[in-house]
């Protein structure tokens, strides 16, 4: 099993910054395929942020293109989401995930394994 444990989360102002991290406690992210993060708002259905596969280029769903950049760091079994110029409605819970059953892109909700999330907060 995979466990994902994120990071990062907490309250900033419109316009601010924060970094998500989410370290894969049991298992080289490497082999963990397609890896990703999504949201969901209070209300609203979880959607896709970002995506990046084990090997080949990363993909950014398109509220998040030119502010949100998705990375992982393989020595330290971790995966990142570095998000700037931040909105009010970029509010939700951001999970992350490990290894899609579909293919690797923002629209795919489809993985095995998820993270508890973290509480990202936008005033």
């Amino acid at each position: 099993d995979v466990q994902l444990v994120e990071s990062g989360g907490g309250s900033v102002q419109a316009g601010g910054s924060l970094n998500l991290s989410c370290t894969a406690a049991s298992r080289n992210t490497y082999q963990s395929g397609c890896m990703g993060w999504f949201r969901q708002a209070t209300g609203r259905e979880r959607e896709g942020v970002a995506v990046i596969p084990s090997l080949g280029r990363s993909a950014v769903a398109d509220f998040a293109k030119c502010r949100f950049t998705i990375s992982k760091d393989n020595d330290k079994n971790t995966l990142y989401l570095n998000m700037d110029s931040l909105k009010p409605n970029d509010t939700a819970i951001y999970f992350c995930a490990a290894v899609s059953t579909g293919p690797c892109v923002p629209g795919n909700n489809r993985f095995r394994y998820w993270g508890q999330g973290t509480q990202v907060t936008v005033s």
